[in-house]
Formats: C-alpha cells, structure tokens, sequence
C-alpha cells in the first residue's frame, strides 16, 4: 500500500522534474519569475490553479470524457510557455501585477488543462493498471504539486540572489528569463509535428 502510494507520488514528481520534458519547467519558472518570496501565497494558488487543472485534464482521460489530437497537444502547450513569457514582457514594469486576481488565474488553469492533456494518453496506460484510479489520481498530483513547489522555490531563491546580491532590477531580471524562455520555446513550436505534417 505504502509502495504504491510512494511510486505514484514519486510517478509525479519525475513527470514534473524529468529532464526531457522540460515545458512543464519551462511554464513554472515564466509563471514564477515575475514574484519574489513575500508573494508567496499569490504564487501557490497560480501554481496549485496549474495543478488543478492538470489533474481535471488526467480525470477527463483516464474515465475517456476527452480524447484530443496528441499533435494539436504538443504544439499548444509550447504555446502556452510563448504567451506567458511574452505577458511577462510586456507587464515587466507595472507595478499592479501582484494585487490582481482574475484572468491570470483562469488563464493559468486553462494552461494546466493543456498541459495535462499532453501526459493523458501516458496516464490513461498507468490507470488502467490499477483499481482505484482516484486514489492514483491523488497521489500522481500530490507528486506533481510537490516538484512543482520545488521548481518555485528554486526560482525565487534565484530571484532572492540576483535582485539582492547582484542588483539586477526586478524588470530587467523578468525580461531576462522571458525572453531566454522566448528562445527555447520558439524552436519547440516550429519543430512540432503539427507544423511538419
């Protein structure tokens, strides 16, 4: 019972942290490097609304609710990486960005969606192995939330460094990251098999 609960828990974490599959990280550090530690709270529900979503694409899969082009898939979610760090760019210098909340969290939700569609096929597999697919559900989330959590810590201590240590301005470190996240997703969307069929 433990073995299993520590497998689909550890089945998450290697989703989120695998060095292949590194969009999901991608997403984690444009959506977190805007914000510093003190936005904590504001950070984990954007990051929780992310997993939510994932786990709502992971249900509709594995019960057969939704079946989606898995090219339409892998071509969406780099979409998805694009037009946050270019949001990021472009609300780099307000200053309101942290008080609002609204379309960033549907967006960032819809975002989790697609992302969990691009693992349902895989999940689908994996949850036809076992008898409780909810339990499963769970765990495999609970994995994620907790890489995920790893992956916005890191970010912010990163933030913490350069914007203290090094000085850098919180805009120019925000458009840094954007725009070195712009340049390795452009080629993920022009490589996609959807563009190349």
């Amino acid at each position: 019972m433990l073995e299993n609960f520590w497998f689909n828990v550890q089945y998450g974490l290697n989703h989120v942290l695998d060095i292949n599959g590194y969009d999901h990280v991608l997403f984690l550090m444009v959506l977190t490097v805007p914000y510093v530690f003190k936005d904590w709270k504001r950070v984990l529900l954007l990051v929780s609304m992310f997993t939510l979503g994932h786990t709502l694409s992971l249900v509709l899969a594995a019960y057969g609710i939704v079946s989606v082009n898995g090219k339409l898939v892998e071509f969406l979610i780099p979409i998805t990486i694009l037009i946050t760090a270019i949001f990021n760019v472009i609300t780099a210098g307000k200053k309101d960005r942290s008080t609002k909340i609204g379309l960033l969290f549907f967006t960032t939700l819809f975002f989790g969606l697609i992302h969990g569609l691009g693992f349902a096929r895989e999940f689908k597999m994996l949850s036809s192995l076992s008898e409780n697919k909810i339990e499963l559900l769970i765990e495999f989330a609970l994995g994620i939330e907790i890489a995920q959590i790893i992956i916005v810590f890191v970010v912010l201590f990163l933030s913490f460094l350069c914007q203290t240590i090094f000085r850098f301005s919180r805009r120019d470190w925000i458009m840094v990251w954007s725009a070195i996240v712009i340049g390795l997703v452009i080629p993920m969307v022009i490589q996609s098999e959807l563009l190349n069929t």
